[in-house]
């Protein structure tokens, strides 16, 4: 398989697009360090040990501990007295364990959930934002190019492109179709 050549420089960034592109990107991470420090000392602990938890680090320290715990109780290491010959002990603290780290994820699954909802919400209005937009600009396309006696192959689809989107009309009528289709 041949590689693709990288260039050598970075591409330009376009007029304008730069600085706005760094605010967004800069006032992104303002947020979430602010969201950070706003975790209560649960969501952070449970944050750090999910972090561990799913990290080969955990894996590695799993391994030589549940190995050597399985070595000695086989009787594998010399000088050691078995102590657990029957696994009990083991089951019962790796049952434990998984009691508790169930926990820590489904906390952080829940702080990650709370914070996609924010986002969901925020490209939600940023879209109806950008459709209402988008609308005036055509309705505005629309006057200059009738002022102008101009006609075009899209003339048929623009008045009802110069309509506002009611988005609570849209989301009847998917629920509609769901009801209608289930």
């Amino acid at each position: 398989m041949r590689a693709i050549p990288r260039p050598t420089t970075a591409s330009p960034k376009p007029p304008g697009l730069g600085t706005v592109l760094e605010r967004n990107i800069r006032a992104l991470q303002e947020r979430r360090a602010r969201e950070e420090a706003d975790a209560t000392f649960e969501e952070r602990l449970s944050g750090k040990i999910t972090r561990f938890t799913g990290s080969m680090g955990f894996v590695y320290l799993h391994l030589a501990v549940f190995g050597f715990w399985i070595a000695v109780n086989l009787g594998m290491v010399s000088g050691v007295p078995e102590f657990d010959p029957s696994f009990v002990i083991l089951a019962m603290a790796a049952s434990v364990e998984a009691i508790f780290l169930s926990t820590f994820v489904l906390i952080s699954q829940n702080r990650m959930a709370t914070a996609a909802d924010k986002r969901a919400e925020l490209d939600l209005q940023i879209s109806l934002l950008a459709e209402h937009e988008t609308t005036k600009l055509v309705a505005l396309v629309s006057a200059i190019a009738g002022r102008m006696d101009l006609q075009t192959d899209v003339d048929s689809e623009v008045e009802e492109l110069k309509q506002d989107v009611a988005p609570e009309l849209v989301l009847d009528e998917i629920e509609e179709r769901s009801r209608s289709s289930g």
